[in-house]
């Protein structure tokens, strides 16, 4: 499951902060300096708060291994703390490979407390179906950032892509691609219940 899971949440995460050097830049262009803050602060509270609702879901069906610092999680909180780093370059990767590194080393470790479960930090018998802790994943999405203002700079992209929109393939990836947090939505509880099934 991890092999599966791994894999898919880096490629996520990663795009989250490819998406955030986006969305930073377009906000400078349509909205005042005051008002970037609060609306970084709010997008990634919304989807912490989505996170939340997960948690509650899975505490009520799976009590054994609910969700307590799940993808969504690390999202909401990634976004509010990614906002001071969003004008910076280089050190984005460099702090991100950084916060990779320690949080892989800690995934060897034990601890006999659960306060910091959220950083990285495994407490003795912890399961849960999704976990994705600030370390080492927020160094994902600032490794994301690096990539986003490499590859577009004050929101130009520095290279060409063929027009693929008469595809009608590639029209259906878009539009997942534009709904992905609902998707993420919807199907969660599915899993979860399927899960809740296969367990009882």
């Amino acid at each position: 499951f991890r092999l599966f899971s791994y894999p898919i949440g880096t490629t996520f995460l990663l795009l989250v902060g490819i998406s955030l050097t986006l969305s930073y830049a377009r906000a400078q262009q349509t909205i005042s300096t005051e008002q970037l803050p609060t609306k970084f602060l709010l997008r990634g509270l919304k989807i912490f708060g989505f996170g939340m609702i997960i948690t509650i879901i899975t505490w009520i069906f799976l009590p054994d291994a609910f969700i307590i610092f799940g993808i969504l999680h690390c999202i909401g909180i990634s976004i509010i703390l990614a906002y001071p780093l969003l004008q910076l370059h280089i050190p984005n990767l460099i702090i991100g490979i950084v916060f990779v590194i320690v949080g892989i080393a800690l995934r060897a470790m034990v601890f006999d407390f659960n306060w910091l479960v959220w950083l990285g930090f495994i407490p003795s018998g912890f399961s849960t179906i999704d976990y994705f802790p600030l370390l080492p994943w927020f160094g994902v999405v600032l490794i994301g950032i690096f990539i986003g203002k490499t590859l577009y700079p004050g929101y130009n992209r520095k290279f060409e892509l063929p027009d693929l929109s008469v595809y009608k393939l590639i029209n259906f990836l878009c539009f997942l691609g534009k709904h992905s947090l609902v998707i993420y939505l919807l199907h969660q509880p599915i899993l979860v219940g399927i899960i809740y099934i296969l367990l009882k």
